[in-house]
Formats: C-alpha cells, sequence, structure tokens
C-alpha cells in the first residue's frame, strides 16, 4: 500500500485542559519536595520550554473548570499501569463510553451516552479517522474524552461524545525505554521509544512496537507492526513545526465467535472457533502531519493544518450466521464464504484563530476558523457463484465448488475433519465508490463576565456532499463479460445536506474550585432516503441539554464531576405511512422525520491523589436511551423499547500505589473494575404484521458483568516489572453485533511487561 505524506499543519489548544496541567510559560513555583536530611529546595524558575504545545479536543484552548462539557483525559502513565494493548483496555477508565461489538475481531465498535461513535466520532491528532482497524496504543501519549454534544468543533458527529487519540511527540529532553511485554496465549510485544534534541532547535521521537500473539480462541491469531516518527522544529520563540507519521500492518484471523440459536448465545466452550482454518485478513493504516503553530503575542495565535490518511482492510473467511432454528436439526449452521476489500484516503484542513481581549472589565476568548475534509472511500463486492469459485484442479482443468462452503453442526463440530481447502476467487462482481466533502465555518466567544459569572456562545455551519458511484460486471449467456473496473458506472445523484450547529453555556463559580455549568448544542445526522415527493429527507436535528458540577480542590489532589444530559432525536427519519398521492405506502425508502429518540442520564467521575504516589479514579453512569415516538406501521421500532447496545448503568474502579520511600521503595500495585450493565444484542424488535402478535422479536437478552484486574511491580533506578492478572474471576460475557459476531470477552490471562529507561 503507498504510503502517503500527511500535511497536518494542526491548531493545537494552548492552554492543556488535563487537570494537572503545568504552564510552560515564565512562572515561579513553590517547592512541593519534602526537605529530606536537612536539604532545602530553593525557589524554582520554570522557564518556556520548547516542547510541543497540546493537541487537546477542547481546541479553543478553554481551561477545564471553565468548559460547560464533561471531559476526561487518559495519559500514558495509565496505559503504562494497567498494560493496555488495546483501546477498549483504555477506555476503561472513562465512564459512560463501552464496546458496543468487536465485529469478526476485526475492529472495536464504541457507544457512548446511548450513540455509536465509530463511524465519525474517532480522531487521531483532531482529525478524524477510520475505525475500521484496531489502533496501537504504545504510540499514544493519551486519550481523550470529550462527553457530550462537539458539533460545533467537530461537524457531523453523533451527540454522544468524541474520542481523541494523541500520538507521542519529540521532546528536547534526551530520554527513551526499551519494553518487552510477555502474556497468556503466547503474547509477545516489544516495543522501543527514544525522543532527544537534534540541535537547539530540532527535536526528535521514534517510537513502535511489533506484536506476535495467538488467541484464548482456537486457531485465532494477531501479528502487528507499528512505528511512529516525528520531528520539531523550533523557528522562532513564535512559531513551531511538529512533523509526524505512523504506520501500522496487522495480519489477524476473521473471528464471528460463538453460536446463537434464534435469541439464545449457545453454552459452548469460550475457545471454540467454528470458522474455517485458512480465514484471514490484513488491515494497513498510514498517516503523516505537519503541526504548525504561530503566536502573534501572548493573546493571539494563528494555526493551519492539513491531514491525509490511507486506509486498506481485506478479509476471506468463512461467514457465521445465526437463525440456526429455521434448520431440521438442532445447531446446524450453513458456512458461507465471505470476501471484502475496503479502501479509504482521507484528506483534511484546518484553519483556526484563537483570541483574547477586554470590551471594558468583560474579557472575551475567542475560537474561529474553517474546516474542510474529503473522504473516498472504494469497497469491493464479492459473489461466489458455483461457476466461478475454483476450488482447486484436476486433470489440469479447474475444480469449481459451491457457493455454500459447506455446513457443520456446533454441538459435533470438530475442527480436525472439517473441510480445509480453499476456494480461489479474485473476481469481484462490484465496486462501489463513495466520495464524500465535508466544509464548516464555526465561531466561539467565551465572555467572562466578571470572576465568577461566564457564558459561552457559539455557533457552527456545516455542509456536506455524497457521491456514489457503481461499477456492476455483466453477463451473457450466464458468462462474464465485462468486469466492474470495465463496466460503465452507475451515478447516483449527489445528496447535499447542510445544518447550523449552535451551542450555549453558562457557567458560575462561586470559588475558584468549583464550577456549576449548563449547556445547550445541537449535532446533525444526515439521512438516506426520500420524502414522499421524492425530494431528499432533510438531516435530523438532536438537542442536548447538559448541567452539572466540577471541583478541584487542593491542586488537583481531589476533583469531581457531576453531569445530567437529555439529547433528543425529535424527528427521526422513519418510514412514511402514505404516498404523495395519499395511498399506504410500502417503500421503506420513503421517510418522514416523525420519529423520536430520547437519551438522559447521569455521569458521575472522581480523580484523587490523595497520598504522594497513590492515584484513584472511579466513575458511574446511567443512560436511558428509548424510542419515545414511532409510526406503528411495518418496519418501525417499538414505542417505549430501549435501543439496542445501551446499558443503563455503567461503572468503574481503578487505584494505582507506588511506594515513595522506605524499605519498599518502588514497589507498586494498583487494580481496575470495570462494570457493563444489562443490555440488548442484536436488532431492535419492528412491527411486522405477518409475525405472530404483529412484532418481529429480534432482540437477544445480555446480563450485566464485571471484571477485575489486579498489578504488582517493582522499580529499580531504570529498569521496572510490572505483572498483571486481568479478569481475575474469570467472567464469561459476550459482546454482539446485531445478530451475528457473538464474541465471547477475554478469560483470565497474565501479562508481564519489562521496561528499561534511558
Amino acid at each position: 500500500m503507498k504510503y502517503n505524506l500527511l500535511l497536518l499543519l494542526s491548531f493545537a489548544s494552548f492552554a492543556s485542559y488535563s487537570q494537572n496541567y503545568t504552564s510552560t510559560e515564565n512562572t515561579k513555583v513553590s517547592d512541593t519536595v519534602k526537605n529530606r536530611k536537612g536539604e532545602t529546595l530553593n525557589e524554582v524558575v520554570v522557564t518556556k520550554t520548547k516542547e510541543p504545545k497540546p493537541v487537546t479536543a477542547v481546541r479553543s484552548g478553554l481551561k477545564p473548570m471553565d468548559n460547560p462539557q464533561s471531559i476526561q483525559v487518559i495519559g500514558s502513565e495509565v496505559i503504562e499501569q494497567q498494560q493496555a494493548i488495546r483501546l477498549s483496555e483504555v477506555l476503561k477508565n472513562a465512564n459512560g463510553v463501552y464496546v458496543g461489538s468487536a465485529r469478526g475481531g476485526a475492529q472495536e465498535s464504541f457507544f457512548s451516552r446511548g450513540y455509536d461513535m465509530s463511524a465519525n466520532n474517532m480522531f487521531k491528532n483532531g482529525f478524524r479517522y477510520n475505525s475500521g482497524s484496531i489502533p496501537d496504543v504504545s504510540g499514544l501519549d493519551k486519550v481523550e474524552f470529550l462527553k457530550g454534544g462537539s458539533a460545533l468543533l467537530f461537524g457531523n458527529v453523533a451527540p454522544g461524545g468524541i474520542v481523541n487519540l494523541v500520538t507521542k511527540t519529540p521532546s528536547f529532553k534526551t530520554g527513551g525505554e526499551i519494553s518487552m511485554q510477555m502474556g497468556s496465549f503466547s503474547y509477545y510485544k516489544p516495543a522501543f521509544d527514544f525522543y532527544g534534541a537534534l540541535s537547539k532547535s530540532i527535536a526528535f521521537r521514534i517510537n513502535g512496537s511489533y506484536e506476535n500473539s495467538e488467541s484464548f480462541r482456537d486457531v485465532v491469531k494477531n501479528e502487528r507492526l507499528y512505528v511512529n516518527p516525528s520531528l520539531l522544529f523550533v523557528i522562532n520563540p513564535k512559531t513551531q513545526i511538529t512533523v509526524q507519521g505512523d504506520y501500522l500492518t496487522a495480519d489477524w484471523t476473521p473471528d464471528f465467535g460463538t453460536g446463537i440459536i434464534g435469541k439464545q448465545i449457545l453454552d459452548l466452550p469460550r475457545n471454540a472457533f467454528y470458522g474455517s482454518l485458512w480465514s484471514n485478513g490484513n488491515t494497513k493504516s498510514s498517516s503523516a502531519s505537519v503541526l504548525v503553530n504561530h503566536d502573534f503575542n501572548k493573546n493571539w495565535k494563528l494555526n493551519f493544518n492539513s491531514s491525509l490518511q490511507n486506509y486498506n482492510r481485506g478479509s476471506y473467511s468463512t461467514a457465521q450466521l445465526s437463525n440456526l432454528d429455521t434448520y431440521a436439526t438442532p445447531g446446524e449452521w450453513n458456512r458461507g464464504l465471505a470476501k471484502n476489500k475496503n479502501l479509504e484516503q482521507v484528506l483534511g484542513d484546518q484553519l483556526s484563530l484563537q483570541g483574547n481581549f477586554n470590551t471594558g472589565s468583560v474579557k472575551h476568548q475567542i475560537f474561529t476558523g474553517a474546516d474542510w475534509e474529503n473522504s473516498f472511500a472504494t469497497a469491493y463486492t464479492y459473489t461466489f457463484d458455483e461457476k466461478y469459485v475454483q476450488t482447486g484442479t484436476k486433470n489440469g482443468q479447474p475444480v469449481y465448488g459451491p457457493t455454500l462452503y459447506d455446513k457443520i453442526n456446533l454441538f459435533t463440530f470438530d475442527p480436525s475433519t472439517q473441510r480445509n481447502d480453499i476456494p480461489v476467487t479474485d473476481r469481484a462482481t462490484q465496486i462501489a465508490k463513495t466520495e464524500t466533502n465535508r466544509f464548516g465555518v464555526y465561531f466561539q466567544d467565551f465572555v467572562s463576565i466578571t470572576e465568577k459569572f461566564k457564558v459561552l456562545a457559539g455557533i457552527r455551519w456545516s455542509w456536506q456532499e455524497a457521491e456514489v458511484t457503481t461499477y456492476k460486471e455483466t453477463y451473457v449467456g450466464g458468462k462474464q463479460t465485462v468486469a466492474p473496473e470495465n463496466a460503465v458506472p452507475v451515478i447516483t445523484p449527489k445528496r447535499l445536506d447542510n445544518a447550523f450547529s449552535p451551542k450555549a453555556g453558562l457557567v458560575y463559580q462561586p470559588v475558584k474550585e468549583v464550577s456549576l455549568f449548563g449547556s445547550y448544542s445541537t449535532s446533525f445526522t444526515p439521512n438516506t432516503g426520500t420524502t414522499a415527493d421524492l425530494q431528499p429527507i432533510k438531516p435530523s436535528i438532536i438537542d442536548q441539554y447538559e448541567a452539572g458540577v466540577k471541583t478541584d480542590f487542593l491542586n488537583g489532589l481531589v476533583s469531581t464531576n457531576v453531569t445530567v444530559y437529555q439529547i433528543t432525536n425529535s424527528n427521526l427519519a422513519q418510514m412514511a405511512e402514505f404516498k404523495a398521492d395519499g395511498t399506504p405506502n410500502t417503500d421503506t425508502n420513503v421517510k418522514v422525520l416523525s420519529g423520536e429518540t430520547k437519551s438522559k442520564g447521569v455521569e458521575i467521575d472522581v480523580n484523587a491523589r490523595p497520598v504522594d504516589g497513590l492515584t484513584i479514579v472511579a466513575g458511574y453512569s446511567y443512560n436511558d436511551m428509548r424510542y419515545t415516538k414511532t409510526s406503528g406501521l411495518n418496519g418501525s421500532f417499538i414505542e417505549g423499547d430501549r435501543v439496542a447496545r445501551t446499558p443503563q448503568n455503567t461503572a468503574n474502579l481503578s487505584f494505582f500505589y507506588t511506594v515513595q520511600e522506605g524499605f519498599f521503595k518502588g514497589i507498586s500495585v494498583g487494580a481496575i473494575g470495570n462494570y457493563i450493565g444489562d443490555r440488548i444484542g442484536g436488532w431492535n424488535s419492528q412491527y411486522d404484521s405477518t409475525r405472530p402478535g404483529g412484532i418481529w422479536d429480534r432482540e437477544i437478552p445480555l446480563k450485566g458483568y464485571a471484571t477485575i484486574d489486579a498489578s504488582v511491580g517493582y522499580s529499580w533506578r531504570k529498569i521496572s516489572i510490572l505483572c498483571k492478572l486481568s479478569n481475575i474471576t474469570n467472567e464469561l460475557n459476550y459482546t454482539v453485533h446485531e445478530n451475528y459476531s457473538v464474541n465471547p470477552i477475554a478469560p483470565r490471562q497474565i501479562m508481564t511487561s519489562l521496561r528499561y529507561k534511558f
């Protein structure tokens, strides 16, 4: 795959919102180090550094206590302490966000406040990236979770929140480390990270890792290679340029999990793999970046960014289906063939201006700019026809097999005797190319009327255009005569959507350690289909109200956040009852904006550092998202039904403690508990007059579950070792993608990390 160079002349926030942010301006700070053996540390002067300015999801530079929105930041220290190897493990520390499915083992899909975040709400260094790949966490400096409506700054995103991955950047301080992670099921992951100065004005960093692992699932394997180089150029005291690039290649085994009969997940061994032994998949993703930040003076900053990313994923396997109750023999399963290939190239540009000024005694902090994004995606469809699927040769002639690969019985399946030949096919029957352009302009003003009363007001206008071009093969006499790449394209009319996304917030700080806030914002979601008079359906506008209180005592030693919210989509698109001529409508593509969903809940976050060396993170989230207004027509959802894959309760609690002095100095202990409540797998039920009771019941009930991980380690000088036992209670539960890919969670495992720091 061609590796593309990405110009990411990025605006980055200039006042980090993380609770432990330390200014890099010339500042005097008091001594917080305990006197030891009569030694006294004099006043320390922290001079302005040449470190890269932080990238944050807030973008506008608002301080944590000023932002009328809930934010969580998970730093690299926590990622290392918990030995996280997947993004889902990192996000265990962020309450209210959870894995909704692990489709085929190829990707992790995340949800927040009842909304799917995976399509548009996943960002890397401030730019949307294709979430079809599983990112490598070894190159992350931090993960930011900005909860709630974020359309003002990010455009077409679901209102549940956005996740922003921030990769490691150069440092003029020389250092680095090498590490090795080893664990259950032949898990091995060596990694490195080196950084330092090349000159007085140029710094570098390069980190990377190699992973080779098997799995608790038979046959399933992973092999991943990741590298992330970067350079920092300090042009002058006011201008910085950061050049970054990363590349990931991953070979993985498509794994659609265990079996299901109707709505019942079968009691089968957790390790049992029911796919073909030759199933394979590969993902390649690459990006590069150039981030330029320029300060006119201490009050005005201009930034321009540009980004280019590439994504390429393909797999070939036996597909797994449910609906086993339709077969005469219990447990029978038809294994069909599934082959797919998806490509995407994403180019983005961002221009922003941040400024501070006063009008009399009123302070203004404005943030304004424009952004543009072009996405070009290609999807290949493969059809397995018995006339063209070659399974081998005989006497020099090709031998063709049926569309159905074979039939197995889940209760009596013997992997050693299953069919194992690989059907040969490189024939795509359809190629669909989708080009999407997004453009937006925004303006935000944070007004400090007094030191206690502050107001945020902003608005964004977003424009989006999408066009699909399809190339299909043609036949004469049952044989292919024109391949899709040579076919006459079928171009659908361009779809144009635009919407305004306002946001308003009020902040009241009775004392500097307490902040009360409330906000209103909107998001928009483009819809498919047409109205009864064949006009495109307008986007759905989603309203969100949020209120809460933040506290930050003792310079961040104890900080809390309590938020309540309500998100309402009062113009959800659903099938229209009548056609334009007044006759009953049976076309599911003819729609009307008359449905409604409502998501409401509360979130509680607690972060504490009560003593040196001890960190505590806790959180609880309650969410109730339901269909509150439906048409009652065939194919519509059930009014009052809870939306699938949205647990009502989630919670997390973790601590990590390192002994600071004495005989046990360097010993560390930690643990993390994570709870995912009852939820619905599969699809939501629908009205269907052809079924008994008039309802098509498609919901798979899933019980809640809790996992506990514990770790112990020791650090001596530059060497450290850390051991983790995950899922101590060996809890068994599942993530379910629609009504297939029913994947069991990992059992009890051990992981050990050995690290040497330079």
